[in-house]
C-alpha cells in the first residue's frame, strides 16, 4: 500500500523538519459522534450566552464602579465584587492571590495652552497624561515646540531640543488592514518619548494620540523613565489637536505652549489577582486558565479594555457550570491585576505556575475588546495547532473561523510551561477608537458581540479540556 505524504514542512531548527503524513493528520481528527456531540453542547452554550446575557449584565455592574487602575479604591472595589461574583457562580474554589501593584494618581490638573504666539494665544489644546509621568510645578512648564516624527529624529536634534518641548508627531496607519499592526508602529513614541526627548535637553513631551479614530478626545497609556536620564512630563494631545499644532508650529516656529499636569507616583500597594475554578474530575491537576486584566486605566470605565474581555472568560465558566459541564480537566478563570502599567498580576500567577504541583496544558488570554468573534492565535507546537484547527466545526458555533499560529497575550504569555498560549481574536477595526480614553463606556459593548466571545471561550475552553493536547 502506497502512503500519501502531505509536504507540510514546518522548520523546528535550521537543519530540522516536520512531515505530516495522512496518519498524523487524520489522528487529529475527532470521531463523528463526538464532532455531534460537542456541536450540540456548544450549540446550547452560544443559544444560552446569546439569551440570558449575563456577562453584559455583569458588565453593567462593573462599570458603575468605575475605571479600574491599579492601586486605586475602585481596583480594590472591582476586585472585591470579581471575588463575590465567582462565589455566587458557585465555583468550585475562588481566591485571591497578592499581587504589590504601582500606585499613580493623574489628580485635577491636566492642561495644555498656546502661551507665546501672534495668532494664537490662549488657544487651548487638549491633553492627557501619560500613566507614570511625573507632573510640573503648579505654574507649569512652558517652552518653544519642536515637532518630530520618531524616535530617531529627536536622537538627532542635539541642542536643538535645550530647554524645548517636543512634540512627536507620527501619526497612526490607518491605511493598515490590522489595527494593532497600526498601533504598535505608533506607541513608541509614547512609551519611550520622554526618555529620548530628555537627553537631548527637552522639558517635556507631547504625543499625538495613539488611535485609529479621528476626535479630540486623547487616548492615555503606559510611559517609561530611564534612572539614568532626568525625568520629565509627558502626555498624550488629541490627534484634531495635534493637527492643528503642527500647522501653527510651521506657521510660527517661535511658538511657545505651556503644559500643567498634577499626576503623581506613590509608594507600591497591596492589591489581587482574583481566580475561580471548576476542578477537574479525572485530570484535576492539568489545568487551562482562561483569563484577562482586571485593571483598566483611569479614562472611561474600561469597557473594553478590559472590562468586558475579562469578563468573558470568568462567563466562560459560568456558561459551562450552567451546561452541568463536569470538565475532566481543571478549567480556571484569572483575573490578573497590573497588566497597564506594570504586567505584575501576570509575572505574579508566573512565578505560581512554574512552582506549582500543577502541569498547565494551555492558556486563554481575552484582551483584544469584546467585538464580533474572528479566531483564536495559538504559541504552541504545530501538532497541537492541527489538534485545535480540526475543532474549528465545533468552534464555528460561535463565530470562530480560523485557529492559527500567533500571539496570546502579556499575562498568560507568564506561564512558562504550558503546552499552548492563545489568544482569543474578535474583530480589531474599531478597536483603536475607544481603547485608553474617555470613549471606553459601557454603551460601546454590544451584548451580542459580548456573549459570542464568552461561549468562543467557553467552548475552546472545554475541548481542551476534555481532548488535551
Amino acid at each position: 500500500m502506497t502512503r500519501k505524504i502531505f509536504l507540510l514542512l514546518i522548520p523546528l531548527s535550521f537543519s530540522t523538519f516536520f512531515i505530516f503524513t495522512e496518519t498524523n493528520l487524520n489522528a487529529q481528527q475527532l470521531p463523528s459522534e463526538k464532532i455531534q456531540r460537542y456541536s450540540e453542547l456548544a450549540v446550547r452554550i452560544v443559544r444560552s450566552a446569546l439569551l440570558d446575557k449575563k456577562g453584559y449584565g455583569w458588565l453593567k455592574e462593573l462599570c458603575t464602579i468605575g475605571p479600574r487602575l491599579s492601586g486605586s479604591e475602585n481596583s480594590s472595589k472591582a476586585i472585591t465584587w470579581a471575588k463575590n461574583k465567582m462565589k455566587e457562580c458557585g465555583f468550585d474554589s475562588v481566591w485571591m492571590q497578592p499581587v504589590m501593584v504601582p500606585k499613580w494618581v493623574r489628580g485635577k490638573v491636566e492642561s495644555a495652552y498656546i502661551s507665546k504666539s501672534k495668532k494664537y494665544l490662549n488657544k487651548k489644546l487638549t491633553i492627557a497624561s501619560y500613566g507614570g509621568s511625573i507632573g510640573t510645578s503648579k505654574n507649569g512648564i512652558s517652552g518653544e515646540v519642536i515637532e518630530v516624527n520618531g524616535l530617531e529624529e529627536v536622537k538627532n536634534l542635539g541642542d536643538k531640543a535645550k530647554g524645548k518641548i517636543v512634540f512627536y508627531n507620527r501619526s497612526f496607519d490607518n491605511g493598515l488592514l490590522n489595527t494593532f499592526e497600526g498601533y504598535g508602529k505608533a506607541v513608541d513614541q509614547r512609551i519611550n518619548g520622554a526618555i529620548e526627548a530628555a537627553k537631548v535637553g527637552a522639558v517635556a513631551v507631547i504625543v499625538r494620540s495613539v488611535q485609529a479614530s479621528y476626535d479630540n478626545v486623547p487616548h492615555t497609556g503606559v510611559m517609561l523613565y530611564d534612572d539614568k536620564v532626568q525625568q520629565i512630563p509627558s502626555a498624550a494631545i488629541s490627534v484634531i489637536d495635534a493637527d492643528f499644532l503642527s500647522k501653527a508650529v510651521k506657521s510660527e516656529p517661535k511658538l511657545n505652549i505651556t503644559i500643567k499636569m498634577d499626576c503623581k507616583s506613590y509608594p507600591d500597594v497591596q492589591s489581587y489577582n482574583v481566580i475561580g475554578q471548576l476542578t477537574g474530575t479525572e485530570r484535576p491537576n492539568e489545568i487551562i486558565v482562561a483569563g484577562g486584566h482586571f485593571d483598566s486605566w483611569d479614562k472611561g470605565c474600561g469597557a473594553h479594555d478590559d472590562g468586558a474581555p475579562s469578563l468573558q472568560t470568568m462567563e466562560a465558566l459560568e456558561l459551562l457550570k450552567r451546561m452541568n459541564v463536569k470538565p475532566k480537566r481543571t478549567i480556571r478563570c484569572v483575573l490578573f491585576i497590573n497588566e497597564e502599567n506594570g504586567l505584575r498580576g501576570g509575572i505574579e500567577y508566573g512565578k505560581y505556575s512554574s512552582n506549582t504541583f500543577e502541569k498547565h496544558l494551555a492558556g486563554i488570554e481575552s484582551d483584544r475588546g469584546a467585538f464580533t468573534p474572528r479566531g483564536f492565535s495559538a504559541t504552541t507546537d504545530s501538532v497541537s495547532l492541527m489538534k485545535m484547527q480540526s475543532w474549528l466545526p465545533i468552534l464555528n458555533k460561535a463565530n470562530i473561523d480560523w485557529v492559527r499560529k500567533g500571539g496570546s497575550g502579556g499575562d498568560v504569555g507568564q506561564i512558562k510551561n504550558a503546552k499552548a498560549l492563545l489568544g482569543y481574536v474578535p474583530d480589531d477595526q474599531r478597536y483603536m477608537d475607544l481603547h485608553h480614553s474617555d470613549n471606553d463606556v459601557y454603551s460601546a459593548v454590544h451584548p451580542r458581540e459580548m456573549e459570542l466571545g464568552s461561549a468562543a471561550i467557553a467552548i475552546m475552553s472545554y475541548l481542551l479540556s476534555e481532548e488535551g493536547l
